[in-house]
């Protein structure tokens, strides 16, 4: 009794595991008695565990830090990969340092892959340790490593690995797929070890555009290969398609669509899946095109949900992958969370970084709720519902952006479309109206995308338009000085960085606390997290620094 009192006393404020002994004085307790009453005190909380730390998995930790005030819980992760979570929607920014610690999502990595934030929040991290099993009956998660953990929650965020197309000769040197550090590095090694010239990006989409600035940014000759008749099916149309091309082409890349690929052959000669001659041309099945020489493939030609750990344990799938979810995150096993490329909410998978935030968000607010008990004043449920698709991106230094109803059904004739396409600069703008002409439902913008904050916020919030329409066809770029796009929104309540929401005001609030001197653009995004996603709002974050 007198042991369990000398606990509660001295366990009152916050305890590191690291250093147990600077709570406990040293006269009053033996080393056994210390690691008992340690042992006691932590037997009182709960732990939680992330399978998973990626962007999504460390977002959840950070919100769960941020609600969990008064310590219930206990955090550890499964990491698969050698260090701790990076931003890997801006990996290819990886060649301007080479510094994997340019992209860590907290500070900088030590000789072991791991930073600080671990140790100062107390949460567990175990590196190089795939999680391989969940018993959902007994509660316990197993690492490769051997290690077993109980867990009175689990939150599954193991996201997705690329969909690599059944083409022969996959499994030949010189074929990689583009996800990690690990992977460009190895890209990197294998492009001067074999003095490679020419390499073919397999997909032309999001992910395929981003290979393909990695592979440019080699110096290597880059071939864009894309089964669809178009880049970027999803975002843009044939007009924007054209624009886009046109930039590529004219930086060196080359762009094959429609492209059929039969096989990769090898220096041999061969077209089987059994020989491992490196790679050196890629054979094609349209008609009249000849082999392409290449020396390296990567290939970026979409995602699937890493579902195998929930599909051994029995909880739900869906029938094409991906874990099923409900509006809470919860999976059908109780206790368990899924977030992030792994859930399947509505039979959709969302591969954008933003709707995995907002699922992280979700989730640790139903977890600290009714999992930790701990009050959170809400006014209602905390749900996840789907998530506006919208996007922003430089893709090879060219603006692309797509936003609402970008390619209205067919159904939809309640529907005026503006085109402003100029080949000579290389922009294009869609912008779909509504059948009157009062307010914006969606567009597309290539080549100069300046205003896209504005043009987003009226086809998301619905509101009248105060204006004749076709004014906001122009690009930015375009239009005279008195035109000119005002910049961001002086309204504090505006959403800057959507993959974070984050608002002008609360980047003025940053501002105000760092002072002039403190605010340079680096520190203000880390402390406000503006422009730490897919880095798409960084020119307004520079804006209002200016």
């Amino acid at each position: 009794m007198k042991l369990l009192t000398q606990a509660v006393l001295l366990f009152v404020s916050s305890v590191s595991t690291n250093n147990v002994s600077c709570f406990l004085p040293q006269t009053s307790l033996t080393a056994s008695s210390r690691s008992k009453v340690f042992e006691m005190y932590m037997a009182e909380k709960k732990r939680v565990v992330v399978i998973g730390n990626g962007m999504v998995g460390q977002r959840f930790m950070e919100n769960m830090i941020e609600l969990d005030k008064e310590e219930k819980c206990t955090l550890a992760t499964f990491c698969e990969e050698k260090r701790a979570a990076y931003n890997r929607v801006k990996l290819t920014s990886y060649f301007e340092t080479k510094n994997p610690s340019d992209l860590s999502m907290t500070e900088e990595y030590d000789a072991d892959g791991k930073t600080a934030w671990y140790d100062n929040n107390n949460v567990e991290i175990f590196l190089n340790d795939k999680a391989v099993a969940i018993d959902t009956e007994a509660k316990t998660i197993t690492g490769a490593s051997g290690k077993t953990l109980d867990y009175d929650v689990a939150v599954l965020a193991t996201g997705s690995f690329p969909f690599v197309p059944p083409i022969p000769g996959k499994q030949r040197p010189g074929v990689f797929v583009y996800r990690t550090i690990e992977d460009l590095e190895a890209m990197l090694a294998y492009a001067k070890e074999n003095n490679v010239k020419s390499a073919a990006v397999i997909g032309g989409g999001l992910l395929g555009l981003e290979a393909a600035k990695a592979v440019a940014d080699m110096n290597v000759e880059s071939h864009i290969i894309e089964f669809a008749p178009i880049l970027m099916c999803r975002q843009i149309d044939q007009g924007g398609h054209n624009a886009l091309v046109g930039k590529i082409e004219s930086m060196g890349l080359k762009v094959h669509c429609n492209a059929r690929t039969e096989a990769f052959v090898g220096t041999d000669g061969s077209t089987d899946s059994e020989s491992l001659a490196p790679i050196s041309a890629l054979r094609f099945s349209n008609e009249g095109w000849d082999d392409l020489p290449v020396q390296m493939v990567v290939v970026s030609a979409g995602i699937k949900p890493r579902d195998e750990l929930a599909r051994e344990s029995g909880i739900a799938i869906g029938e094409r992958g991906g874990i099923v979810v409900d509006e809470q995150m919860r999976t059908s096993a109780k206790d368990v969370y899924a977030i992030g490329e792994i859930a399947l909410y509505n039979n959709f998978i969302y591969g954008l970084i933003a709707p995995g935030y907002d699922m992280a968000g979700v989730a640790a607010k139903i977890v600290a709720n009714e999992n930790l008990g701990i009050e959170l004043d809400l006014d209602e449920t905390p749900t996840f519902t789907g998530a506006d698709l919208s996007t922003k991106l430089k893709l090879l230094g060219c603006d692309v952006a797509s936003f609402g109803i970008n390619q209205p059904p067919p159904e939809d004739t309640d529907v005026n479309e503006m085109v402003w396409n100029d080949p000579i600069t290389g922009i294009y703008r869609k912008i779909i109206f509504n059948k009157a002409g009062t307010k914006v439902k969606g567009g597309i913008l290539v080549g100069d995308a300046g205003d896209y904050t504005k043009l987003h916020k009226l086809a998301i919030s619905g509101e009248e338009l105060p204006e004749n329409p076709a004014i906001l066809l122009t690009p930015p770029s375009a239009r005279t000085q008195e035109e000119e796009e005002e910049g961001p929104s002086m309204d504090a309540n505006a959403q800057i960085c959507s993959c974070n929401d984050v608002s002008r005001g609360t980047i003025a609030a940053t501002i105000a606390e760092l002072g002039v001197e403190g605010s340079d653009l680096a520190t203000v995004k880390k402390c406000s997290r503006a422009g730490t996603g897919c880095g798409g709002c960084e020119p307004a974050v520079k804006a209002i620094l200016a």
